[in-house]
């Protein structure tokens, strides 16, 4: 038997929203194959992966993106540099169609919601290429999965790689931020330990004055 998706899934699948996929279904376009007791639709997982196929077809990568970034509004200053000069290789490059995007958000964050929307516009092959300064200013961490992600999907990555244009206050930053996410994580540690320690504590009493009732 073919395997099967409900219509969340196929929704996340096709990067649109629900009530999207019912409209669909009035509208002829995509047609559930079944319903289930609780008259939940069912779709074909085939017909779902052939259908992407086609709005992917239909919507070619049509816009390169150039990416601006700092943790802070005090370095807006160093968010118009980097916009002048990827602005500038755009020009040099002879890119036409380029949207600029700035962000105010540290690097460790990534629920960051212009950084959320230019990966979901990746992921559905609506940017062709992401221009970077330097590649911390799309994350602190973990780049290369993102630059395999936008190449799965389509996307080349440009990194101009100017030290220049990634603050060095902004590292410092993330820097103690880490250190603080883990100084937290160990004072957790250290009270939990505690509290497992007074718990033992506690067993180990009860059971001595349990022992005379025998």
């Amino acid at each position: 038997m073919e395997n099967t998706m409900r219509t969340g899934k196929a929704a996340t699948l096709l990067g649109v929203s629900v009530k999207t996929l019912q409209r669909w279904e009035r509208e002829g376009r995509l047609i559930p194959v079944a319903r289930t007791d609780s008259n939940r639709r069912l779709s074909p997982e085939t017909q779902i992966r052939e259908f992407i196929g086609l709005r992917q077809a239909n919507h070619a990568p049509t816009t390169p993106v150039a990416s601006c970034r700092v943790s802070s509004a005090a370095q807006k200053p160093d968010l118009a540099n980097q916009r002048n000069v990827l602005e500038e290789v755009v020009v040099a490059k002879g890119l036409a169609g380029v949207e600029c995007i700035e962000e105010v958000g540290g690097g460790l964050n990534f629920k960051r919601k212009r950084f959320l929307a230019r990966m979901d516009a990746i992921g559905r092959r609506q940017v062709k290429m992401l221009i970077l300064a330097h590649q911390d200013r799309l994350a602190r961490f973990g780049f290369e999965w993102f630059e395999h992600d936008a190449k799965t999907h389509g996307c080349a990555v440009l990194v101009l790689t100017q030290e220049r244009l990634s603050p060095e206050p902004e590292m410092v930053q993330d820097v103690m931020t880490i250190v603080h996410c883990f100084s937290s994580r160990r004072y957790g540690l250290r009270n939990y330990r505690t509290k497992v320690d007074e718990a033992l504590k506690q067993d180990a009493h009860g059971v001595k004055k349990a022992q005379p009732c025998n």
